[in-house]
């Protein structure tokens, strides 16, 4: 079950997670990474790029979800100053998420997610305007979404202003009849600024802020009541600095996320993009993030059960997911991509990520929870025509 805004809630785990995976890892716990550099002239040529996920998460004793998603996308120049860009993604999902906490769900899930998504760009002499649709479907939950994107640049070409406006209407059928034909509405609303700071550094400060009424409750979690009005809000921070010595760049950011759940996370990124020779490069990635967790969430106890309040009685809100928990995690990954020719070229992205309750900084973790893993594999090929 999941949806697809334009800001959709991205992970703490590897980013480039189709948004079944994103969803079942994190539950909405942060906002996307916006482009660094904003691209202010139609591209050249169109391209083709086909991609294969194989991703899976555990937690000891038990293999949970395994996901694989094919897709592929196209960005395509249109007459002298448009372009049109659409993608495609199948995702199919298997096995199954936690009842409570850890504790293995004896409801099995195979999941077929298709998903899409339409965008047309307009170039300026000094900016770009984007409309944008996307749909994505599946069994028990529908999801439609338009955006609203543009950039304005200064007139030295330093400066770069950008904002951003989503919003998506999600449709709730899920298969166990909880609920029927509940409703997600969704608002995103970004702005940002990136600047050139040297001939060898560029800096980017972006500003989220996301809107959400409705269902937000998981239905195939036992007491999972969460309140049906969400705002979150995330700062992000980016700086690139090109090394001259080794032709490599590196790529920092700091994240830090709220939200009227009272989550607060910080997340840090680091990666260096290193040129090799005979068209290879290299991409060694490592993150970190940490968060509280939600006012509502239920500890477990040393047997993994929930402890609910002296006081609980239906209808309360409480959760006992362990996404909205506090934790640490970290993530590591390599890219290996390889230039074929001036047209072709080819890619291998491995991440994995592990979260511990006891890895939480800036205060205590949750505790009585297994440790959480994941692993992503994902194979990429392009094509430029």
């Amino acid at each position: 079950m999941t949806s697809t805004p334009l800001c959709p809630t991205a992970p703490a785990t590897p980013a480039a997670l189709p948004p079944l995976g994103m969803a079942l890892l994190t539950a909405a716990l942060c906002l996307p990474l916006a482009p660094l550099a904003q691209a202010e002239s139609q591209p050249e040529r169109g391209s083709i790029t086909l991609k294969y996920l194989d991703y899976k998460d555990s937690q000891p004793g038990w293999n949970r979800i395994w996901v694989h998603a094919p897709s592929v996308a196209v960005l395509a120049p249109v007459g002298e100053n448009w372009s049109v860009a659409g993608s495609l993604v199948s995702d199919v999902l298997s096995g199954a998420s936690p009842a409570y906490h850890a504790e293995p769900n004896p409801f099995k899930i195979h999941e077929h997610r298709k998903a899409g998504d339409f965008t047309v760009t307009r170039y300026l002499p000094r900016g770009t305007f984007a409309l944008g649709a996307s749909y994505s479907t599946e069994s028990d939950y529908v999801s439609r979404g338009i955006t609203a994107q543009g950039s304005f640049a200064s007139e030295d070409k330093n400066t770069t202003f950008s904002g951003g406006l989503g919003l998506t209407s999600d449709q709730i059928n899920p298969n166990n009849k909880v609920v029927v034909n509940e409703r997600k509405n969704i608002t995103d609303l970004m702005v940002g600024v990136t600047q050139v700071l040297s001939p060898n550094d560029i800096a980017q400060l972006n500003l989220t802020y996301v809107h959400g009424t409705g269902y937000y409750s998981d239905p195939y979690k036992l007491l999972d009541n969460r309140p049906r009005n969400r705002n979150q809000t995330a700062m992000l921070l980016r700086w690139n600095h090109h090394l001259d010595s080794t032709d490599g760049t590196t790529r920092l950011s700091y994240r830090y996320y709220t939200d009227t759940y009272h989550v607060k996370a910080h997340t840090l990124t680091a990666e260096y993009v290193q040129p090799l020779a005979s068209g290879w490069t290299l991409t060694p990635m490592l993150r970190f993030h940490t968060q509280g967790a939600a006012s509502f969430y239920v500890e477990a106890d040393g047997s993994g059960y929930p402890v609910l309040p002296p006081d609980y009685a239906p209808g309360r809100i409480v959760s006992e997911d362990q996404r909205l928990s506090a934790f640490g995690a970290f993530t590591y990954g390599l890219k290996v991509a390889k230039q074929l020719d001036k047209d072709w070229s080819m890619d291998v992205k491995v991440e994995q990520y592990q979260q511990n309750g006891a890895w939480r900084v800036f205060g205590t973790g949750s505790k009585n929870i297994a440790p959480f893993d994941a692993r992503m594999i994902q194979l990429g090929v392009s094509r430029l025509f």
